[in-house]
């Protein structure tokens, strides 16, 4: 059971901007000069200042664990016109709903109250997301509003323009699809998928797709590596099948999301698990080697098989959101067991001497490859 409902106060964007200034001050000055004028002998405040940040609203406190995204407040609603629902994607202003008791869905717009709330995010839903909305009675189509967004868990995000952009929330596994060829395999893009997953406790499985255009013991060193690491390996491939039925079971009865790169083949996995979600797929281009954005949002699809699965755009590149330099030997499971050996403890495992980071490297228990992609995310800018 939830908290008591109480009168909170919230900060809010500040969308209006300054006022217009009505003379030009200075030209006057140059004129006239002032002699003329009484300047004022108090101060007035206005409602179009700092204060339009905060305002009061009824619900309760919401602190998001782990670092999960939330809002900072969980607004209260009159349950007897709200339902509780599903968003299963977000189209600019609109998001599809899907109503959890009747299986209908429903083009809801979000509540202002809800648009307006000072947060990091670049919109407060997201895929995944469990709300309350509100039918509107009157509307002749299915359409609603989005009056509460319930706390989430298991998201996954990135930064984008300095902002945070949650790409899916509420799933419990990440797969992470990469390409054997066409586009190339990129495994530093699957490191950093794989630090988001851990930091907000997402189970990350690794799907290799396009296997059938290389030789697959080519593909063994770097499956070895992360299986090492415990991270679970699958090899696919959509055209002739291979793999899709160890594919499938590991979807059955979960909440997964499906990420990488455009081009890899998410939709295309999507379809040979679930032939009935017919989802749209193109060749990648000859020219350059990337993908065609035929997905264009985040879309939550329910299984045949039992449970769902989102399908993403693709990713290009993948910006780690609220992650410092110092952080990230913690979110190296091969890196982690070294990190507290070193004989400085503020040691970055770059250049100092005595690392026993760098040691584990030249002794060939850390991966080279994997050394070199925890540098480049520590001293490129990534996170």
């Amino acid at each position: 059971m939830g908290k008591k409902s109480q009168k909170l106060r919230a900060q809010f964007r500040k969308n209006r901007s300054r006022r217009a200034r009505g003379k030009s001050w200075t030209r006057e000055f140059k004129n006239h000069g002032f002699e003329d004028h009484d300047l004022p002998q108090e101060e007035r405040v206005s409602g179009k200042g700092a204060l339009t940040r905060h305002r009061t609203v009824v619900g309760e406190e919401v602190a998001g664990k782990g670092g999960e995204p939330h809002l900072g407040v969980r607004l209260e609603v009159d349950p007897s016109v709200c339902r509780a629902g599903r968003v299963l994607s977000v189209h600019g202003l609109t998001c599809l709903v899907r109503d959890e008791e009747t299986g209908r869905d429903y083009d809801c717009a979000v509540r202002r109250v809800l648009k307006t709330l000072s947060t990091d995010q670049r919109h407060v839903v997201a895929a995944g997301d469990r709300v309350q909305f509100r039918p509107i009675a009157s509307s002749d189509l299915r359409e609603g509003v989005i009056e509460r967004v319930e706390p989430r868990r298991g998201s996954i995000c990135r930064a984008s323009r300095g902002r945070q952009h949650v790409l899916v929330t509420n799933v419990d596994q990440v797969l992470i699809v990469a390409s054997a060829a066409q586009p190339r395999l990129k495994p530093h893009l699957i490191d950093r998928l794989l630090i988001a997953a851990e930091k907000m406790l997402v189970r990350p499985v690794i799907c290799i797709n396009k296997v059938d255009l290389v030789d697959r013991a080519g593909l063994q060193p770097l499956v070895g590596v992360y299986s090492r690491m415990g991270y679970r390996v699958l090899l696919a491939s959509a055209t002739t099948g291979f793999g899709i039925d160890r594919l499938r079971r590991c979807l059955k009865g979960a909440e997964s999301v499906l990420a990488g790169q455009s081009g890899v083949g998410k939709s295309s996995l999507l379809n040979a698990v679930d032939g009935g979600l017919d989802l749209p797929v193109a060749e990648v281009s000859q020219e350059n080697q990337k993908g065609r954005h035929t997905t264009t949002t985040a879309t939550l699809f329910p299984l045949r098989c039992g449970g769902y699965v989102v399908d993403t755009p693709g990713i290009r590149q993948f910006q780690l959101w609220d992650v410092i330099p110092e952080e990230v030997p913690g979110f190296f499971r091969d890196l982690r067991p070294y990190v507290s050996l070193c004989r400085f403890p503020n040691c970055t495992h770059t250049h100092e001497d005595q690392c026993a980071v760098k040691d584990a490297v030249a002794d060939g228990r850390i991966d080279d490859r994997r050394y070199e992609s925890y540098c480049y995310l520590y001293e490129s800018g990534m996170l």
